[in-house]
């Protein structure tokens, strides 16, 4: 909800700023401790622990994935955890909006969040607490993430043109502090210290919180008004026959992106190991540490998504820009071929170490294919759906990550056992199949998009009025 007599900054509210930095530090945080965490547990944590060191729950959770997998080496395994993981971190922000919805407020669950996400970067730093660090990060995510990217849509009217652009300026900043965080984190990971890494990770999420808590006073208070019996109440009003139509429709599309989120988070797992291993980062004489290739995706995104959201404009004052779901199935086709890039540079590489334009020139390619799908996502929540239910569907969105995730993990299990070009054609085939599916349901989406309510709502055309705004994840 939009406040009456607001003060802007730069054309949007300042409170839109106070989200953008609170975001920008807490994906510092998060993209620090991902840029390590593969690198830690396949060259050294489970190393280690193989040997007899005492981490709480490994021989569990190692005899449980074997269970299912059979015998797993260090770097499967090491894949099973990270798709876990980053699985969880997307699945807990569905019952961290439900309970935003129902009874905290997204305020207060913003505030949980970050607290619990600092706790486990600061337990990385022992090593038996590996595993709990990793659950208190995930429960932290899980109040965090759905509630912060609402908030930057409550702070505009339905049918604010500036909302779009206030999405692609909060996504930039997911990008900002996902761009610095290998840097910083990762170059104290590798070159110092693997705990120095997380260690700063956690410092920049307590950053994030301390500029939520001095900035609150920009944000609108509207919901700190509303008591629990109001919010409940409001909850239990039947969804209208077109809210229905809307809600499924957002609902398909987040099934879909799972495929796409397979591919592409593989960033953080395989492709980073192929960074490490099979990649020449040696500059005139100087070794640079391979965690910083997790910086280019979002340095890519500083520089395109600006040009995207003024081309996406330019298309949208003629007449002629594509529909959400077109964007969509362009972002899934782009992924598959920077997968096939992939597969021409493993093939070339052979078991040596190459070139790492092979590997920036396939993230380049996956980079653009994420602004034709992330972003349009995160804001095409927030403009469809029944607004009782806002931050409940931010969380299905998010919840479409968890299932790509686990796959993603399930999937870099096998790296190490199939020949690296049969491993990225595998991963071009999986990005393939939701750009069909995206091309085929085009039609019947965008019907579904547009139905109105009875009483006045928000009108969505099936496209994102400029650009790249129309989303996060960020970043994560």
């Amino acid at each position: 909800m939009a406040q009456t007599a607001e003060k802007t900054f730069f054309g949007h509210p300042r409170a839109l700023f106070t989200l953008f930095f609170t975001e920008m530090w807490e994906r510092f945080s998060f993209y620090g401790m991902r840029a390590l965490l593969v690198l830690y547990m396949a060259q050294y944590l489970f190393i280690e622990a193989d040997k007899g060191k005492d981490v709480w729950g490994y021989g569990a959770l190692k005899g449980g994935i074997e269970h299912f997998f059979g015998p797993v080496s260090a770097q499967a395994l090491s894949s099973h955890i990270y798709g876990l993981y980053m699985g969880l971190v997307y699945f807990t922000p569905f019952f961290g909006g439900i309970i935003a919805d129902r009874y905290w407020g997204k305020r207060r669950s913003v505030y949980v969040g970050g607290i619990l996400m600092a706790i486990g970067h600061f337990l990385m730093a022992m090593e038996s607490m590996f595993f709990l660090a990793l659950l208190f990060i995930i429960a932290g995510n899980g109040f965090f993430k759905p509630n912060i990217s609402t908030q930057v849509g409550e702070l505009y009217p339905a049918g604010d043109k500036r909302r779009d652009g206030a999405f692609t300026l909060f996504y930039m900043g997911i990008n900002l502090g996902a761009f610095f965080s290998p840097l910083v984190c990762g170059t104290l990971g590798q070159k110092v210290g693997w705990h120095w890494g997380f260690g700063a990770a956690g410092i920049g999420m307590l950053a994030g919180l301390v500029i939520y808590h001095f900035g609150g006073k920009h944000l609108p208070s509207s919901e700190q008004k509303l008591s629990v019996k109001e919010v409940e109440a409001a909850a239990q009003k039947p969804l209208t026959k077109n809210e229905w139509k809307r809600t499924w429709a957002l609902t398909f599309m987040c099934a879909i992106t799972i495929f796409f989120w397979g591919v592409y988070e593989q960033q953080g797992n395989t492709l980073q190991l192929f960074a490490d291993q099979s990649t020449d980062w040696n500059f005139f004489g100087w070794e640079m540490p391979s965690t910083w290739y997790q910086s280019f995706n979002p340095f890519i995104i500083f520089i395109f998504a600006p040009i995207l959201d003024r081309a996406w404009a330019w298309q949208s004052r003629k007449g002629k820009e594509n529909t959400t779901a077109m964007k969509m199935a362009i972002g899934c086709f782009l992924g598959t071929a920077a997968l096939i890039v992939m597969f021409m540079g493993a093939k070339s590489i052979g078991d040596g170490k190459g070139t790492a334009l092979w590997l920036l020139g396939s993230t380049f390619m996956l980079t653009i294919g994420e602004l034709y799908l992330s972003p349009i996502g995160l804001s095409l929540v927030t403009k469809v759906s029944p607004t009782k239910i806002v931050s409940m569907m931010m969380g299905v969105w998010f919840l479409a990550s968890f299932f790509g995730n686990t796959v993603s993990g399930w999937i870099g299990a096998l790296y190490d056992k199939m020949p690296k070009d049969s491993f990225f054609l595998l991963l071009a085939a999986l990005g393939f199949v939701p750009g069909v599916m995206f091309f085929i349901c085009n039609k019947v989406l965008t019907s579904s998009l547009n139905a109105e309510d009875d009483e006045p709502a928000p009108k969505h055309t099936g496209k994102s009025s400029s650009g790249v705004g129309a989303h996060a994840e960020v970043t994560v």
